[in-house]
C-alpha cells in the first residue's frame, strides 16, 4: 500500500482515486471503533461516513510530522463523542428507546459473556467508554490514548480505573460477576 503522506499529497493535488485508497485502508478500524462505541451497525456506518467527510474537508490541516492514522483516529474520537451527545438529545426528544437492531444481540448468540460485557460498556458514560475501547479493544498504549483523547496520561489511567470500576459495578448488579 502507498504511504499515507503520499496519498494525502495526492488528495491535495485533486487526484480522485487517492482518497478512495485512504478510505479503503482505514474504513474497517473506524467502523470497528463505531461498533464498540455504539453497539449497532447503523451508528457505526454513520460515524465512519462522518469521519471520512470531516477528514476530507480538513485534509489540508493535517500536519505530516504526526502519524496520519492518529490524526484520522482523533477525528473519529471527536465524532464519536459528538454523535453520542446528538443521539442523547435526539433520544430524549423522541422519548423512545434506541435502535432495536442491536449488534450485541446478534453477538449474544456467539458469545453470551462477551455480549453482556459489551452491553454493560454501553451503559457507562462516553468518556469512560472511550478509554476502555481505545485501551482494551483497540490495544493502544496509555500515551496513544492520551494523544487521541487530548487528556494527560495520568488522567487516562485514572479514567480507565474509574471506567473499570463502573463496568464492574454494572456486571455485579446484573449478576454477571460474583462479588467474591
Amino acid at each position: 500500500m502507498e504511504e499515507d503522506l503520499e496519498l494525502v499529497n495526492r488528495c491535495l493535488n485533486k487526484e480522485a482515486d487517492a482518497f478512495a485508497k485512504i478510505v479503503d485502508k482505514y474504513q474497517k478500524p473506524i467502523y470497528n471503533l463505531g461498533m464498540r462505541m455504539f453497539g449497532n451497525s447503523d451508528d457505526a456506518e454513520d460515524l465512519t461516513q462522518s469521519v471520512f467527510i470531516k477528514s476530507w474537508e480538513r485534509l489540508d490541516s493535517y500536519d505530516s510530522k504526526y502519524k496520519f492514522f492518529s490524526w484520522l483516529y482523533r477525528i473519529a474520537v471527536n465524532e464519536s463523542i459528538n454523535y453520542s451527545k446528538r443521539e442523547k438529545i435526539k433520544q430524549s426528544l423522541d422519548d423512545e428507546p434506541a435502535d432495536a437492531n442491536n449488534f450485541f444481540e446478534i453477538e449474544c448468540e456467539k458469545n453470551d459473556l462477551s455480549s453482556k460485557i459489551h452491553q454493560a460498556l454501553l451503559g457507562i458514560d462516553i468518556n469512560y467508554r472511550m478509554v476502555i475501547v481505545l485501551k482494551h479493544y483497540m490495544e493502544l498504549s496509555y500515551s496513544e490514548v492520551a494523544e487521541l483523547t487530548q487528556i494527560p496520561e495520568k488522567t487516562v489511567k485514572s479514567r480507565l480505573f474509574s471506567a473499570r470500576q463502573l463496568l464492574k459495578n454494572i456486571l455485579l448488579k446484573e449478576g454477571i460477576l460474583n462479588n467474591e
